[in-house]
């Protein structure tokens, strides 16, 4: 294809496929534990520490990954403070993210315009350090999500079984929350702060829905989040639109069109059924009824 001659595509499907790829895994686990807002959440506080990495003379990719984790681990001990109410932590810190990016912001004028890539992403505008550090955080990734498997497993069902099996819960908790920050600080070149969570949440939502097993959610989460990147920045390349807002496209119809045909595919195994037995019928004729009839006796 000639879109794969340049190298900026090529570095843009290469970063596009490998965060598919290990944030699909991760939106999984987030939707079973009921933390779907985490994702955005933590694109909010990664903002924060990107304007001021560019306040400060900073890189702004790696201040925007650092505070990414710092607020993930914040999380886990406003979560603790909140225990009847652990989605009250999140949207504590989001609100101490999002004031600090706006407040950084206002205080450099010419800031704005260096934020538009952040908020709705550039991925064709990766750079080989930003690459180098995706590549890290999805080898991370896959390594945490294999080793801890079983210990994930029973944590995403049961805390309190995983607690009585003998699994060091708190730092297991901990651990995914800063792999967490980690994939949406290295997720936000390709879709934005405010498109992050449609690459991690929407794969997963349609894997979950169609999927009989656990696994297979896995698998099917990691397929859809790489067929739409991939489809997302091909439209986005014939098009010429902004890549971010693509591939959230493409996944949110991805979505729209699985659970489409998921309730088609229902709908005509509960019908066929009944058309069966009405050509069974039309064929044989209809089946005498047999009535006790007493004076036979």
């Amino acid at each position: 294809m000639e879109m794969l001659h340049y190298d900026f595509m090529q570095r843009a499907f290469c970063a596009g496929g490998l965060i598919a790829l290990v944030a699909s895994v991760l939106g999984v686990y987030l939707m079973l534990r009921r933390q779907a807002l985490m994702a955005d959440m933590l694109s909010h506080v990664s903002l924060a520490g990107v304007a001021a990495g560019v306040y400060f003379g900073m890189n702004p990719t790696v201040s925007g990954f650092v505070m990414a984790v710092l607020g993930s681990i914040a999380v886990e001990y406003v979560r603790r403070v909140y225990r009847s109410y652990s989605e009250i932590s999140v949207a504590i810190i989001m609100i101490g993210g999002l004031s600090s990016a706006v407040i950084l912001m206002s205080l450099n004028k010419s800031v704005n315009v260096n934020f538009t890539s952040y908020l709705f992403g550039s991925v064709v505008a990766v750079n080989w350090t930003e690459l180098t550090l995706m590549f890290a955080v999805a080898l991370i990734g896959a390594c945490y999500f294999w080793l801890f498997r079983r210990p994930l497993y029973h944590l995403t069902f049961d805390e309190d079984t995983a607690t009585t099996g003998g699994f060091p819960v708190r730092r297991i908790t901990l651990s995914f929350s800063v792999l967490t920050g980690m994939i949406v600080a290295a997720a936000m070149p390709i879709v934005g702060v405010l498109l992050v969570s449609s690459l991690i949440v929407l794969p997963a939502a349609l894997a979950i829905r169609i999927a009989r097993s656990f696994a297979s959610a896995l698998w099917l989460a990691m397929a859809f989040g790489l067929a739409g990147v991939f489809s997302g920045l091909t439209a986005s390349y014939e098009l010429s639109t902004p890549p971010g807002g693509t591939i959230a496209l493409v996944l949110l119809a991805f979505l729209v069109a699985g659970i489409g045909i998921r309730k088609a595919v229902l709908w005509i195994a509960k019908s066929r059924p009944k058309a069966e037995d009405l050509a069974d019928e039309a064929a044989v004729g209809p089946i005498p009824r047999i009535h006790e009839d007493s004076s036979a006796v």
